[in-house]
């Protein structure tokens, strides 16, 4: 059986709504990221066996198979496939899971995995914008609501005890520590540059990410309305921003990195999936984390560093409150 390792990681820096990024069209912004993978390993595209591409919103500019676009977009073979995948939030990080399965089972060599969104473009929502409903009768008969992330993060905070203060403290403590990367140039390594127009129209190339809040406070926070549920703890300051990016992983068999003479940043050991309460939907890292845990044999003071999703300030810090994982280590 094979062993799969990623030889390169690169990624877009991440742009707000409407921002530095939002002039580009997700397949260009998919492409440049692509070519700059390929470049920063040194690898061939014509090598690649596939690119597995997430992307929530598969609509207008993100339609028809995003990742074949980006593909030749890039000026790759047109012998290299594309296949775009859809696990909403998780959709890129289950394009790494197919590609490594891929690899073990010896299906690919070579494979790219990775996603794009631009949320500036291509909005949230634009999937049902004809008016669809994609729950049918047998869904709203089992639940009594419509899916919502934010109301889903309010019932986190609750269930969890969670206070408003709580989820602003760890919020500005999550911006300082993306403040303190960026300003130490750990970024610049993973980010590849993407060229662009500025707002008069000139040649620019955007390097750094749009989205990190500095100098706030707690103060500052409390001042902000709840957004999702009168009197709530949740408001834009303690959310993820609306934002527009790419990122891509190259993973390839080991006997295959070793013959291009490429050493492995690492390698991927285990990889599960978990399911949840799909009214609350923001819990499934736990059970996740449970089930990495013991189908690897590992125990959660063994892993140096883990990253959670921070969606909303309750999501991470449930996961701690229910892992017991030092906070030290969530999200380095």
């Amino acid at each position: 059986m094979a062993e799969a390792v990623i030889v390169e990681a690169v990624r877009s820096p991440v742009g707000k709504r409407n921002g530095a990024l939002s002039g580009v069209h997700p397949a260009e912004l998919s492409a440049q990221v692509l070519n700059g993978l390929v470049e920063r390993a040194g690898v061939d595209p014509a090598l690649v066996d596939d690119v597995i591409w997430g992307c929530v919103m598969q609509a207008g500019e993100q339609a028809l198979d995003i990742a074949r676009t980006a593909v030749l977009s890039a000026g790759w073979p047109e012998t290299v496939p594309g296949v775009t995948v859809d696990r909403q939030c998780g959709s890129s990080q289950q394009s790494l899971h197919f590609a490594v399965a891929g690899v073990v089972a010896g299906h690919y060599d070579v494979v790219v995995a990775g996603g794009v969104e631009s949320m500036s473009r291509t909005p949230m929502g634009s999937s049902l914008a004809n008016g669809g409903n994609p729950y049918g009768e047998s869904f709203k008969a089992r639940y009594d609501r419509t899916p919502n992330q934010g109301v889903g993060a309010e019932m986190i905070a609750e269930q969890w005890g969670l206070s408003r203060t709580e989820l602003d403290e760890f919020s500005l403590r999550s911006h300082e520590k993306a403040a303190a990367a960026q300003d130490s140039g750990a970024f610049k390594d993973q980010i590849v540059g993407i060229k662009t127009k500025d707002a008069d129209g000139n040649d620019t190339v955007v390097l750094e990410d749009g989205g990190i809040r500095r100098g706030g406070t707690v103060e500052s926070m409390a001042k902000i309305k709840p957004a999702f549920k009168e009197d709530g703890v949740i408001h834009a300051g303690n959310s993820s921003q609306i934002s527009d990016g790419s990122a891509a992983l190259l993973i390839m068999s080991a006997e295959k990195a070793s013959a291009l003479g490429l050493k492995p940043l690492a390698k991927v050991h285990t990889a599960v999936l978990a399911g949840a309460d799909p009214v609350i939907m923001l819990t499934a890292p736990i059970p996740a984390t449970q089930k990495a845990l013991q189908k690897s044999g590992l125990s959660i003071d063994q892993i140096g560093a883990f990253e959670v999703n921070e969606a909303f300030a309750p999501v991470p810090m449930a996961w701690l409150k229910d892992i017991g994982a030092d906070e030290k280590n969530l999200n380095p």
